[in-house]
């Protein structure tokens, strides 16, 4: 059940990442052109933080020990890949807050996830 919960959130993510626009932001606000913000940015974007972090730990809690380094490399590679990607799609913008947010959002719950593989030791 956990890895058909990570592979749908997956799917809705990468949906939501690729859209040209802001679907969460015409769902809130009625705009696909306002983006609603869970909390403020800081160095990185909250938003690309917070959602990295979740996509990533449902990926690590299904994955991690069959596929390590698979795994790994997926995250780190979509979170940069996703985030060039705005360079091209229609009303979507590259920024490197965004690419820093999404890169700490899978390294924290990568030790997260190591920090709770060794507590089980």
């Amino acid at each position: 059940m956990g890895k058909i919960l990570f592979h749908i959130l997956n799917i809705v993510f990468l949906t939501l990442y690729t859209f040209p626009g802001s679907i969460l932001g015409f769902i809130v606000y009625k705009n696909f052109d306002k983006q609603p913000q869970i909390s403020t940015d800081f160095i990185i974007s909250s938003n690309h933080f917070y959602a990295f972090l979740v996509l990533s730990i449902f990926g690590f809690l299904n994955y991690y020990k069959s596929h390590k380094k698979l795994i790994i490399l997926y995250f780190f590679s979509i979170s940069i890949f996703l985030e060039f990607l705005h360079l091209i799609i229609p009303n979507r913008d590259f920024q490197f807050m965004d690419l820093f947010g999404n890169i700490a959002g899978v390294l924290l719950s990568l030790i997260i996830i190591n920090l709770i593989k060794y507590k089980k030791k």
